[in-house]
């Protein structure tokens, strides 16, 4: 380990930062030294100029992700170089938000009907019931989920965060039948590539390509991802008077009852 990598590597370790966020920083710093082949501390303001511009234009990396980069170099140069003078060089690029495409509660149920497998649907259906992040989803463990309460536990969340979130009823029967199908240890989503019942946390692309293939098979056009879902969680928190009228079960709600009565 070079000398530069290990002082930045105790600035954000006596900062407590996440481990992901202390991996993606190095990574990054590293990244901006081998573009123009020097050490980083040789580098100024021309340089995070042309590297801020480049990632723009030569790898097409859209604003949320040059934002990671540059809070990278900021605190590279600013905490671990303690060059405050540079952070006017590395200005944050401003981010167009986009509306999220919302899926309307049938196309909600065919996405996860069309599923390839219990282990795709359960986690689909985790993410839609509770609205947690693909790499909350990815960390959850069997003794996270408490049934007396009807909670899930959320460990290490955005910040670093615990918080509980509320465990519906019918996720709770769809997560037994789950259990008995999948019978997991540690984690309540296990698995590698050569071993899917290995009992390690899968990694974030496994919920990534179960929506995709989901959505393809469904013949959704919709860009849909796992983020997709969390916004469709977020929208049935809307006050109640804004709900769909009527006593009649949506078809998520009937392909749910299905799943549960057939596979128990």
């Amino acid at each position: 380990m070079t000398r530069l990598r290990k002082m930045m590597l105790e600035e954000l370790q006596r900062r407590n930062y996440a481990q992901s966020t202390v991996k993606g920083y190095l990574r990054i710093v590293q990244d901006f030294a081998e573009h123009f082949h020097q050490q980083p501390d040789k580098l100024g303001p021309e340089h995070l100029r042309q590297y801020q511009a480049h990632l723009f234009r030569d790898k097409h990396l859209n604003a949320g992700t040059v934002q990671q980069y540059v809070a990278a170099l900021r605190f590279f140069f600013n905490k671990t170089l303690k060059r405050h003078y540079l952070l006017d060089d590395i200005p944050m690029p401003k981010r167009h938000r986009k509306m999220p495409e919302i899926l309307s509660p049938d196309e909600v149920a065919l996405l996860i009907g069309s599923a390839s497998n219990l282990l795709h649907q359960t986690m689909l259906m985790t993410l839609y019931s509770t609205g947690v992040r693909r790499a909350e989803l990815c960390r959850l463990k069997s003794a996270d989920i408490d049934s007396q309460r009807m909670m899930v536990h959320i460990r290490q969340g955005k910040g670093g965060h615990d918080r509980d979130v509320p465990l519906s009823p019918r996720l709770l029967e769809t997560l037994r039948v789950y259990w008995r199908w999948m019978k997991p240890k540690t984690y309540l989503f296990p698995g590698t590539v050569n071993n899917w019942r290995a009992d390690v946390p899968i990694t974030t692309k496994v919920p990534w390509e179960a929506c995709r293939q989901a959505a393809q098979r469904a013949g959704i056009t919709k860009h849909v991802s796992p983020h997709t879902l969390r916004h469709y969680a977020a929208s049935r928190t809307m006050p109640r008077g804004s709900e769909r009228s009527g006593s009649r079960p949506s078809e998520y709600e009937v392909w749910l009852d299905t799943i549960i009565r057939h596979a128990a």
